[in-house]
């Protein structure tokens, strides 16, 4: 491509590509596309993103297409590689000129530099490092911002290489640039400091900014850049200069306003110094371990005395808490049980630990944690008032709660609490027990103590299991709180019920449960919605429960699950009601048959719920674990939501509709359940079948699921399914079985030998294609077992249910193979009995005895040359199914199914579904389960002494192992 002609043409369809017409922008877009690949492309872009004098929008898109063709062609062994000559020219016309006027634009470019350093740097740009350094020493104060900003980038980029080659390089640029990374950092926080006393704010955030980055350098260069840290004076020097950097920068805080530029750099600033603390303490804890005392000290001085008081933000105390935490719970600082193994720099750091957390200090820490950053604020308990869903969401952890203070606080005391529990324990009890008696509602701080205090009772559940009699406490001084009414006392209502919640499954005898359905009854009918919504928490921690017992829930269940409904009729958030619904889903799943009685008004509700959610996936995905739950509550009796619920079935796990990303693992499960409840089938059941063939040509995680939904059709009614979709799922799993994992063959295999269980008859025919791939993989001894035994289940069934297809599937490979008949039938009873090992299912042991079994009597041969095998087969399904009666002293075939019977169901157990009930009945027409082996196996061998008479059949007997028919006699005595 011609630089000088070039640049015009391209710059012309730049302009095009900036348009806001699709009908100019859509061929702009192309032309670009088919230039990406054309010599000379990329020098044009540089060309025009570097001549300021163009539109912005223009080169702001040359750099992103010049980004973009880095990561596309750069490499040697990319197709359409850029060639070595224009490399090393775009390499130089990058860092000619540091002089970007446009902040976005400059911090594109220093990003495309550092992609190109991450591949040529130092080996084909030994130059740039250099260079960088020269440019960012220079006065000129825009040039040396970009120089900085692309030094930044390109040491980050270099320091995330993860090779060992490349971290050798690393190691090595580090060690050569870190006295100057120092130098440029201590130079530009000399100048702030200087700046702040002026009042300047244009000097102040011009310096704030470059010290901000070569900050950021610095950590790289630190935290990545060195092997063992802690024997280089200069980083050491650098990071215990941290602490007091901080107080200054702290301090500098009360000169600069709230609510300005200059505030928030300064504040990233000081983010930053304790960024480059917890990164260096999590790469190289033992290298920290000087530190330790110092981060401590810093950490606990401005988080829980007056130290921090009107300096510190937020922000800054999660940090310096994420520290203390670190610290804490670092493994490296933990000894072994055994002292003598663990080493000295775990001991060392352990004793600074220690000698740190005195009694005293843990005091002060544990009692700030509880009574001061516990306390609910005046911002909190106002968002209570004027948005109390958002205030639950908040509280549960909404998108913003992991970066607030309050969860940080809560981890933190968890943490410390459980590593000093011994020391912490008496002193929160002593908390508690000053809180006895109920709280005046007119004394608002008491009522906000006890509640924090409350909170770190809960928090430290596990820890107090030894130290609190719960059970005592919940009937002396909860319940009577949790009756206290008065507005003024809600925030203690919903921290005793949350209070509960947190020790149900820790400490809370099986007896006190009814005292707390009632509590729970009436508090989902409080006033105030914060109040019912922890309930609704509670009471789904309580029916998760392991020692839940339905018997003393029942008396409840029709208030609760009213109250419930009522809840999820009265919140409007969407998360709110997928929590509500999560609630009535757990109670549903665990009472299930119990619940149909008071269904009735939640079934009329979810239709309307899922049309109000179109836009609120994830409110759909909860309406249909509730659907999964429900269905499988209402047993049979959920074909009456099937005007709703089939719907919802098609759209959830169509792949042509979009919320099927969303919607398809629940939707598959309800589809499942749907099927496994179906009394019987609808016409419309049957048609949502067609979603499947799209489904199995994903082959995703799903695909198991997939598999069990098409064997629910074919139990619930295999001639109307298989009339219907047989063809078009023989083929698809003919293109499975092609490209699919082992596990997946089976699950196929698995279909195919359930519709030959339910329809011997017309069931090969239908899957005929699929047979003589089963054929083969029997004669040429397939290598995994678990296939090996689906092959010879499939050939079992055949064999004994079907003979005439048997017979015409053994032509078809005889002539396929060239082989006779014979032969090839000897060679599959051959491999059967030598793979008979690969068969660990005791139905499927006993379907190949009565399968070889079938083929006697028999004068052929072949089958008589193998006798020895079929014996052996048979004698081993008689150990398999034979059990010794102890009063009689005879044997009985174990799988042997008279009659139907409805199994009795204990309370903890699931009652049988429909599904359940057609597979019983289905045994009684299986030959496994309806033909007694020792019966068949004497009445095939008395055939086979008729046809040959007694001297040819005993000579074949004597061709069997002696201590075989020794067992073989015992199993046959009486006949």
């Amino acid at each position: 491509m011609d630089l000088d002609s070039a640049s015009t043409i391209v710059l012309h369809v730049l302009t095009q590509a900036t348009s806001q017409d699709t009908s100019v922008l859509k061929p702009a877009e192309e032309q670009l596309k088919q230039w990406e690949t054309q010599p000379g492309f990329y020098s044009v872009l540089l060309n025009i993103f570097t001549n300021h004098t163009l539109d912005i929008n223009v080169r702001w898109l040359a750099v992103l297409y010049f980004k973009n063709g880095i990561d596309r062609y750069w490499r040697r062994v990319a197709p359409h590689a850029l060639s070595e000559e224009e490399k090393a020219t775009l390499r130089a016309g990058l860092i000619t000129n540091f002089n970007e006027p446009v902040n976005q634009i400059a911090t594109q470019i220093a990003v495309l530099i550092a992609k190109v350093a991450r591949l040529d740097c130092p080996r084909h740009w030994p130059e740039l490092i250099p260079t960088l350094i020269e440019s960012v020493k220079v006065q000129d104060d825009l040039r040396q911002h970009r120089a900085l900003l692309t030094f930044y980038h390109v040491t980050k980029t270099l320091a995330s290489k993860r090779l060992a080659a490349d971290r050798k390089l690393f190691y090595d640029l580090a060690s050569g640039i870190y006295s100057f990374a120092c130098s440029l950092w201590n130079h530009h926080t000399d100048t702030f400091l200087q700046h702040i006393s002026t009042g300047d704010e244009a000097a102040i955030l011009n310096s704030l900014e470059r010290t901000l980055l070569s900050l950021k350098v610095l950590r790289k260069l630190t935290v990545n850049g060195f092997v063992e840290p802690h024997k280089n004076m200069e980083v050491m020097g650098f990071l215990h200069g941290i602490f007091e950097h901080l107080k200054q920068f702290l301090e500098c805080s009360r000169s600069i306003g709230t609510d300005n530029v200059c505030r928030d750099r300064l504040e990233k600033t000081i983010i930053l110094f304790t960024k480059v603390l917890l990164d260096f303490l999590d790469q190289h804890p033992f290298s920290f371990t000087p530190l330790i005392q110092r981060s401590l000290e810093f950490a606990v001085s401005y988080v829980f005395t007056e130290m921090g008081e009107g300096i510190t933000f937020e922000r800054f105390i999660v940090q310096c808490m994420n520290l203390i935490k670190m610290i804490v719970k670092n493994y490296a600082y933990k000894p072994s049980k055994n002292v003598e193994d663990s080493s000295p720099e775990t001991l060392e750091a352990h004793k600074i630990k220690m000698s740190f957390f005195t009694y005293p200090t843990l005091t002060e820490i544990c009692r700030r944690l509880v009574t001061h950053y516990f306390l609910l604020t005046e911002e909190e308990l106002t968002m209570w008032e004027e948005d109390p869903e958002g205030f639950t969401v908040e509280e549960t952890g909404g998108d913003s709660w992991k970066y607030s203070l309050r969860p940080c606080t809560e981890v933190l005391f968890i943490d410390i609490f459980h590593e000093y529990n011994q020391t912490l324990t008496p002193i929160l009890l002593e908390m508690v027990q000053t809180l006895q008696g109920p709280t005046n509602v007119e004394n608002t701080n008491g009522i906000l103590i006890k509640d924090a205090v409350y909170n770190a009772v809960g928090l430290a559940a596990y820890e107090l299991f030894d130290s609190v009699d719960f059970d005592q406490w919940f009937k002396n001084q909860l319940l009577p709180e949790l009756r206290v009414t008065h507005d003024r006392y809600k925030p203690l209502r919903r921290r005793v019920i949350w209070l509960i919640g947190q020790w149900v499954s820790v400490k809370f005898k099986s007896d006190l449960r009814p005292m707390l359905y009632e509590a729970i009854c009436s508090l989902l009918q409080d006033q105030d919605l914060v109040v019912r919504i922890e309930t609704a928490t509670t009471l789904k921690l309580t029916v998760d429960d392991f020692e839940f017992r339905t018997d003393q829930f029942l008396p409840y269940l029709e208030t609760m699950f009213t109250l419930l409904f009522q809840l999820l009729q009265q919140v409007t958030e969407c998360d709110t009601k997928m929590h509500v619904l999560h609630v009535l889903s757990c109670v549903i799943e665990r009472v299930n048959m119990q619940i149909r009685p008071y269904v009735g008004c939640l079934v009329q509700y979810l239709p309307l719920l899922w049309k109000q959610s179109e836009e609120h996936n994830m409110l759909r995905c909860a309406i249909l674990t509730t659907l999964i739950h429900l269905v499988q509550g209402l047993g049979a009796d959920s074909k009456n939501l099937y005007p709703f619920l089939l719907p919802i079935i098609q759209l959830s796990t169509d792949v042509s509709q979009p919320p099927h990303v969303y919607l398809l693992e629940d939707g598959l499960e309800l589809w499942l359940v749907t099927l496994e409840n179906s009394p019987c089938l609808t016409p419309e059941l049957l048609r949502i079948f067609q979603n499947m063939s799209p489904l199995l040509e994903l082959s995703s995680e799903n695909l198991r699921t997939c598999f069990k939904i098409i064997n629910g059709y074919i139990f619930l009614s295999s001639a109307e399914f298989l009339q219907t979709y047989a063809v078009g799922l023989c083929q698809s799993f003919c293109e499975l079985l092609e490209e699919i994992t082992t596990e997946g063959q089976v699950q196929v295999l698995k279909v195919v030998e359930n519709v030959l269980k339910v329809n011997p008859t017309l069931g090969p025919q239908m899957f005929q294609p699929i047979l003589p791939d089963v054929f083969r993989g029997i004669i040429d001894g397939e290598r995994y077992p678990v296939v090996m035994s689906a092959y010879l289940g499939i050939m079992g069934r055949v064999l004994l249910q079907n003979t005439s297809f048997f017979s015409s599937l053994l032509n078809q490979m005889a002539h396929k193979y060239n082989q006779e008949m014979d032969q090839l039938l000897g060679n599959m009873i051959e491999m059967w009995v030598d793979r008979m090992d690969s068969i660990t299912q005791p139905e499927r042991r006993k379907l190949s005895a009565l399968a070889l079994l079938s083929l006697l009597p028999s004068d052929n041969g072949v089958i008589q040359d193998k006798f020895c095998g079929i014996i052996n087969i048979s004698v081993e399904g008689l150990h398999d199914v034979m059990t010794e009666d102890s009063e009689t002293g005879t044997y009985r075939d174990c799988m042997l199914m008279s009659h139907f019977e409805e199994p009795k169901v204990t309370e903890d157990e699931e009652p049988p579904t429909e599904q359940d009930k057609r597979k019983k009945i289905l045994a009684l027409k299986d030959p496994v389960h309806t033909v007694s082996l020792q019966q068949f196996v004497y009445e095939k061998l008395k055939a086979q002494q008729e046809l040959l008479g007694e001297q040819s059949f005993q000579a074949l007997m004597e061709t069997v192992d002696t201590e075989i028919v020794n067992q073989l006699q015992e199993f046959l005595q009486g006949f």
